[in-house]
């Protein structure tokens, strides 16, 4: 493709150590202290805050003109750990070595140069018995990231892990290995959530996120905002402008996992992430900017930027590592028989935002080739739900009172005929569920056989999360919403507040919590249960339960 960049070169695959890292261990009886104060501490089945990430050492925030204080340099590990994509077998373990996260060359503040890093995963959080080890190298091309990919471990278990360079351990995660293929889980405990924009609102709930009992979170999008905007919370964006460099993207992720909260949320559970728009552009669709006149090779020079820096900062696995503007993001992940879960991509392959084309049949969001990867999902499953964890609302929203109509030209609604073909695939899978990120909002909506017949058959239910802090503090409802619900009855609930969407799975119901805190422009904020949905087995469609 013409305007590509060449690929980064990520880290090569592990080596194996053997017997089990005895350098490792020993080093870690000499720096107990060091490691008691830093590590991340399981309090009542989650990784707690506080005392566990006082030792982290990451810079404060600060608005985009203001000094920015620097880490010790002999602390690489200031941007946490993560893991992501479990298997039954084994799952993906992150970090980036970064002493000064957000250095003005994107690189953290490391030394140009290779850096051997050592990793360990054990089922006890002391690390006694130690059940896989081994040992990567990264280096500038990759901006010091690390992705190891882990084999051999038993299905549905609870790990720990952690990493070290030279004479500095890293904090400790704890992770996850999803159920054998076959088996029949009782339940599958899972949050979703989107839209992180850090000039916003404190990263409050991110951190009660860390604290639920959870087997997975699914991150629907907008991990990043691409913007130079400084907000007024005192927590400006840096670089001060709008990214479009690699550097500039790599202090922008760099910047977002300064926050406690996310690094506590990631070393909690393992993630599934998507990107949506942000990532990247607002609004772009494959090679097209939004709203402005760029050469399509030139924005594609900025996607493979943008998508490099995303990958070095996400527990993604070496299947999801770019081509240059190519990043294979769609995928499926298994929970035993219960539960499909389709991580799709509504980005690299739709045509391009047209109001006065949503009716054309060759439009589309998913493109061919992870459409049909889809439809054969869906037909091929012997899961009791499947799941499509996606970016943008699914069902149809007219905004307008009255006879005339208005939709959004960024959502599914802007690509009617391809929208309804997957209706109808959903309609002959297992208890279909969708859930979408993007809108800022909490929505629960039933997916009808024909929208405009509320009449119609429900086939499918739409779960939509609000906003982590896009948006700031939120609110109930806005008066426009009275005019959505009216307008649409197949949308129940409308809410405005900021939080995630907690879901309890098992063979005979999905019970989903929208949990949401009032205040994002302050740190502190309480966490509550805001209102419960069920889906019963076998009935689409949502039930309210106190």
């Amino acid at each position: 493709m013409s305007g590509t960049v060449p690929s980064p070169h990520g880290s090569p695959a592990p080596t194996p150590v053997v017997p089990s890292a005895a350098a490792l261990s020993a080093h870690a009886t000499s720096a107990a202290a060091l490691a008691a104060t830093r590590r991340q501490v399981l309090v009542g089945g989650a990784v707690g805050l506080g005392a566990a990430l006082a030792g982290i050492g990451a810079p404060a925030a600060h608005a985009g003109t203001a000094p920015r204080a620097r880490s010790r340099v002999s602390d690489p590990f200031t941007l946490g750990v993560a893991s992501g994509d479990p298997l039954p077998d084994g799952v993906v373990l992150w970090t980036r070595l970064a002493p000064d996260p957000l250095a003005e060359d994107g690189l953290g503040g490391m030394p140009d140069r290779r850096v051997r890093v050592l990793w360990q995963v054990s089922e006890n959080e002391d690390f006694r018995g130690v059940t896989a080890s081994g040992h990567v190298e990264t280096g500038p091309e990759a901006a010091h990231s690390v992705h190891v990919e882990v084999n051999g471990l038993r299905p549905g278990a609870t790990y720990f892990y952690r990493f070290r360079t030279g004479n500095e351990i890293s904090p400790v995660g704890r992770t996850r290995t999803a159920p054998a293929p076959g088996s029949s889980p009782d339940r599958f405990s899972f949050a979703f959530a989107s839209c992180q924009n850090y000039t916003q609102g404190h990263y409050t709930a991110q951190a009660h996120l860390a604290e639920e009992d959870l087997d997975l979170v699914a991150f629907l999008g907008d991990y990043i905002y691409e913007g130079g905007g400084q907000g007024t919370i005192g927590r400006g964006h840096l670089p001060a402008h709008e990214t479009t460099s690699l550097s500039d993207y790599r202090i922008r992720h760099a910047q977002y996992k300064t926050d406690e909260g996310l690094r506590a949320a990631h070393a909690a559970f393992p993630w599934a992430v998507v990107f949506d728009d942000h990532e990247v552009e607002n609004n772009w669709a494959d090679d097209t900017s939004y709203g402005q006149d760029v050469d399509p090779r030139e924005f594609l020079r900025r996607r493979a930027r943008a998508f490099q820096a995303y990958y070095e900062h996400m527990p993604l696995r070496s299947a999801q590592r770019p081509d240059g503007p190519d990043l294979p993001l769609f995928r499926r992940l298994s929970y035993g028989d219960l539960v499909d879960l389709y991580l799709l991509d509504t980005r690299q392959y739709r045509s391009v935002q047209d109001d006065d084309g949503r009716d054309d049949p060759g439009r589309t969001l998913l493109g061919r080739r992870q459409r049909k990867w889809l439809f054969d999902g869906l037909a091929g499953s012997r899961a009791r739900w499947n799941v499509l964890a996606q970016q943008v609302f699914f069902s149809q929203r007219d905004f307008a009172d009255g006879d005339d109509t208005a939709f959004s030209d960024d959502a599914w609604d802007n690509y009617r005929v391809e929208r309804d073909i997957v209706r109808d695939r959903l309609a002959h899978a297992a208890n279909p569920v969708v859930v979408t990120g993007d809108v800022h909002a909490n929505y629960v909506c039933d997916v009808k056989a024909d929208f405009d017949d509320p009449d119609s058959a429900t086939v499918a239910t739409e779960l939509v999360g609000t906003s982590f802090t896009s948006g700031g503090d939120g609110l109930d409802q806005r008066p426009t919403d009275a005019v959505q619900l009216r307008e649409n009855p197949h949308i129940h609930y409308v809410n405005r507040r900021r939080g995630y969407v907690r879901n309890v799975v098992t063979s005979t119901e999905w019970t989903a919590d929208y949990r949401v805190v009032d205040y994002v422009s302050e740190p502190g904020a309480p966490v509550g249960d805001l209102e419960r949905f069920v889906i019963d087995e076998g009935t689409p469609g949502v039930r309210p339960r106190g």
